[in-house]
Order: structure tokens, then sequence, then C-alpha cells
């Protein structure tokens, strides 16, 4: 058996494995009364939501590509994405994504220095756009996390803003070169040209980021656009299945949290991670019984779909030998 096969069998294994545990944990006798309410038509507005989703996504790719002077086409960047999507799943913390951004973007004919730093650009603004929306969310879900008080997620918030600061501040004037090199000087050869390079390309995203003000503005509208729709999946399974009463400021602020989280989740594509969140935070919005089966929806249609696309890219583009060596 390759290596891909054997990955992807644990893939289905994990990912069913945690669809069918967090079904069978939630479900109760109100389970099959409220899914007679279900709607099919919203299973229809989702897809149109991720499809939205993904159009925001190409778009903002090609104005990136742009704005460091090459050129794609939106079919070509729309495979970027989805096979970001499908080796992101297959990977540790989603690290394989990155490695497929590159690749889909050389194939494209972006050179692979520029294709580094327009991944960690593209990275960085939708990391940016959740963060920015933190404390708006803090401020009107009061114990949005249990035990953790809004104040101490706003200190952490403001901490992390002072962060990115530091980091763009620091890799502009320089200072912060010394910081890296101390840092170097302590791991081995390996390690260290990997944090050089990673530094190197980081500095140059920066550079490529404040370089073009109003494009990369643009770029950033189409980031929060990109990611809200994506979101929105669900909110369209709550109307499905008849919650029209919803605070919606609310779900869209928890999934926009739960998604800033699962950035930095050490599992394949957050999985359990992801699954567990929504089961934490909707539990008390969802008709009782169903917000297992809402959470495994919503990663069906907004990553399991894409990551499958993205397995016909890979193999459409790269043929069965890449998957054969992965």
């Amino acid at each position: 058996m390759s290596k891909f096969a054997r990955r992807f069998l644990l893939l289905f294994v994990l990912v069913f494995g945690i669809s069918a545990a967090v079904i069978y944990t939630t479900v109760d006798i109100n389970t099959l009364q409220n899914l007679t309410r279900f709607h099919p038509w919203s299973l229809l507005l989702a897809l149109l939501a991720v499809g939205f989703g993904m159009f925001f996504d190409g778009s903002r790719l090609m104005h990136l590509v742009k704005i460091s002077n090459e050129k794609i086409t939106l079919y070509q960047a729309v495979q970027v994405i989805f096979g970001n999507y499908f080796l992101a799943l297959l990977t540790p913390g989603a690290t394989g994504g990155a490695v497929a951004q590159v690749m889909f973007l050389r194939h494209a004919g972006v050179p692979t220095g520029k294709a580094a730093v327009l991944v960690i650009v593209r990275t960085l603004l939708s990391i940016f756009f959740l963060a920015l929306c933190m404390p708006f969310i803090f401020l009107h879900d009061e114990g949005i996390v249990p035990g953790v008080s809004n104040d101490i997620l706003m200190a952490v918030t403001l901490a992390a803003f002072l962060g990115i600061v530091f980091t763009v501040v620091g890799a502009r004037r320089g200072f912060l070169d010394y910081v890296v090199v101390w840092i170097a000087r302590r791991l081995h050869d390996k390690k260290r040209h990997q944090l050089f390079g990673l530094y190197r390309d980081t500095k140059s995203a920066i550079s490529l980021l404040l370089g073009a003000p109003r494009q990369m503005l643009v770029v950033f509208l189409e980031s929060g656009l990109n990611l809200l729709c994506i979101y929105a999946v669900v909110p369209c399974l709550l109307l499905g299945l008849g919650v029209t009463d919803a605070d919606w400021y609310t779900v869209m602020g928890r999934m926009i949290f739960l998604n800033m989280l699962l950035y930095f989740s050490p599992t394949p594509g957050g999985s359990g991670i992801a699954e567990g969140g929504f089961v934490l935070l909707f539990a008390a919005t969802v008709p009782a019984g169903t917000v297992g089966i809402v959470a495994v929806c919503w990663r069906l249609i907004a990553e399991y779909l894409p990551f499958l696309i993205g397995f016909y890219y890979t193999v459409t583009v790269f043929g069965r030998e890449f998957l054969r060596r992965y």
C-alpha cells in the first residue's frame, strides 16, 4: 500500500469515527422529530454560499498574483484553492495545504519564490480578518468560552495584535533580524535553514502587503467575504431546521471564533476539534438532538466536498504518479 493510500485510509477512518461519535453522543428522543422538519432547499443554499466563498477566494488570489506582477486565470486560482483543501486535510496541522498552493501556482507559471510569499500573504490576510472580528465578538457574546471571562479573551486578542505590530515593524526596521539570529543559533542546521527561509518569505510577504495598500485593501475585503460565505453554511442549515429566531450575529461570531482556533489545530483539517468545538458552542442554538448532525453536515459541505474536488484537480493536473510519491 502506498504512502498516499495509507494516509487516505487513515483520514477516512478518522473522519468516519469522529462523525459517528459526534452524532451518537448528541442524538436523543427529539432527533427524528426535528429532522422531519428539515427543508432540503437549505442544502442548496449552503452549497451556493460555499460557491460564492470559493469565487471570492479565487478572486483575491488572482489580485494577489497581479500585485506580484504575475498573472493567473480564475480557473487556475480555483485549482490552487481546492488543492489546498485536499493536501491540508491529509497532513497534520494542515501543513500540506501550503505545499499544494505552491505546487499549483508553479504549474500556473508563478515562480517558486513568489508563490511561497503569496501563500503566506493569503494566510496572513485571513488570520488578520478573523483577529479584527474578535473584539466585536467578545463585546457581544458574553461567556463564549465556558469558564473563561471575555476580559481575558480581549486581553489575549490585544496581545496578539501587539505581536503582529511588533513583527511587522521589527521586520521592516530590521531589529527583528537579531531575534531570529539569536533563536537560530540554538537550533540544528536543518531547523536553522527552515527558520531563515520562513523569515525571509515573511519579510517579503510584509513588503508585498505594505507595498500596494489600495490593491491590498480590495484583497482584504475579498478575504472577509470569502470567509463569511463559507461560515454562512451553518446559518443555512439552521434555517433548514426551522430556526428563524436565532441571534445571527452570535451564530456568525461563534463560527469566526471556532475557525480562528482551527488555524492552529494540530489535527488534519482540524478534525475532531472542529466537531467538538461546534457542539460546545452551538448546543443551545440548534433544535434538540441535532447539534452533532449539523456539525457533520457543516464539515461535509465546507471541508470534505472541497477536499474531493481538490483530489480530482490534483490527479488531473499532476497525475496519479504524484499521489504515489506523496
